[in-house]
C-alpha cells in the first residue's frame, strides 16, 4: 500500500482558503441592527447603571454613541471581522444546540477551527471584550476602557438580533430576502421615536461568554415569529411600501422592542460586571 504524505502547509492553506471562501459568500453587512439601533441600545444602557458608574458613562454618552458602530467600519476594511458579528447556531443541529461547546477551545477541538470561525464567533467575541474592558479598567487605562466599552456594547447588541443567530440571516432560505434589514434597520429608522423601551437595571454577570450564548439562544427563538409577521404584512401589499411597514411593525413591534430593551439591559450588565471584576476602581471625572 502506498502511503500518502500530507503536507502540513497545504492543510493550513486549505483551511485558510475555506474560511476565505466563506467570507466571500457573505454580504458586506450581515448584521441587522443598523446604526440607529445600536445608538438606541447604548443610550438606553447608560440609564441602567447605578450611582457613580452611571455618572461616568453619562459624561461620556456622546463618545459611546459615536463609537458604538466602530466594528462596522472595521468590517468594511477587514472582511474577517464579519465573523465576530454572528453565530450560525442552526449549523450545529437543533435548538438548544447542545452539540456546540460554549468554550472556544472545546468547540474548536470538536468541530475544527475552520468550521467554528466560518459559522461565527459572536458570543466568544463578547467574552473577549468583556475581559479587555475589565483589564483596561483595572489598569486605569480609561481612554482604552471607553473604546472597549463602546465596542463591547456593539457585540452585546448584536447577540440580541435574531438574524445574527441563523443560517437564514437575510431571509434567503425562506424566500424573504432582506427581512433582516426590514426588521432591524427600517422599522427602527421609522418608528424608534415611539418605542416604549423600559430596560431593567444592570446586574452582575457570572460568566460573560455563557451569558452571551443564552442571549443568542433567546434571540434565535424569535425568528419564526418575525418571519410570520413579515409574510402576513405582505399579504395585502406587492411592495415594501408604507402600508407594509405599518403592518409589519404592528405585528412585530413587541419582539423588536423586547430585544432592544434586553440588549440595553445586558450592555449595562456587562459594563457593571467589568467594573466589579476590576475591583471597582475610582472613576475619572
Amino acid at each position: 500500500m502506498r502511503l500518502m504524505f500530507v503536507n502540513p502547509f497545504r492543510r493550513c492553506l486549505n483551511a485558510t482558503l475555506a474560511i476565505t471562501a466563506s467570507l466571500a459568500l457573505l454580504p458586506a453587512n450581515v448584521c441587522a441592527w443598523g446604526g440607529n439601533g445600536q445608538k438606541v441600545v447604548v443610550n438606553q444602557a447608560i440609564d441602567t447603571l447605578p450611582g457613580d458608574l452611571r455618572a461616568y458613562f453619562e459624561s461620556n454618552r456622546s463618545f459611546f454613541v459615536q463609537h458604538v458602530t466602530d466594528p462596522l467600519d472595521t468590517e468594511a476594511k477587514t472582511p474577517a471581522e464579519r465573523h465576530n458579528h454572528f453565530i450560525r447556531l442552526d449549523k450545529y443541529g437543533r435548538f438548544p444546540f447542545d452539540a456546540l461547546p460554549r468554550g472556544y477551545k472545546a468547540a474548536v477541538n470538536k468541530f475544527g477551527k475552520s468550521k467554528i470561525d466560518s459559522n461565527g464567533l459572536l458570543p466568544w467575541e463578547i467574552g473577549v471584550y468583556s475581559q479587555k474592558l475589565t483589564e483596561a479598567m483595572k489598569l486605569g487605562r480609561w481612554d482604552e476602557a471607553r473604546l472597549d466599552a463602546a465596542i463591547l456594547a456593539f457585540y452585546v447588541a448584536e447577540a440580541h438580533d435574531p438574524f445574527n443567530t441563523t443560517e437564514n440571516f437575510d431571509g434567503h432560505l425562506s424566500n424573504q430576502t432582506g427581512i433582516n434589514e426590514r426588521f432591524g434597520t427600517t422599522l427602527i429608522d421609522r418608528f424608534s421615536s415611539f418605542f416604549p423601551m423600559r430596560p431593567n437595571d444592570g446586574s452582575f454577570i457570572n460568566d460573560p461568554t455563557d451569558h452571551a450564548f443564552e442571549a443568542c439562544l433567546r434571540a434565535h427563538s424569535w425568528l419564526e415569529v418575525i418571519q410570520v409577521a413579515d409574510r402576513n404584512a405582505r399579504l395585502e401589499s406587492k411592495s415594501y411600501n408604507d402600508e407594509y411597514f405599518d403592518r409589519f411593525y404592528n405585528q412585530s413591534a413587541g419582539t423588536l422592542i423586547r430585544q432592544l430593551s434586553d440588549a440595553a439591559t445586558d450592555v449595562g450588565s456587562y459594563w457593571l460586571t467589568a467594573w466589579t471584576n476590576a475591583g471597582k476602581p475610582a472613576l475619572p471625572h
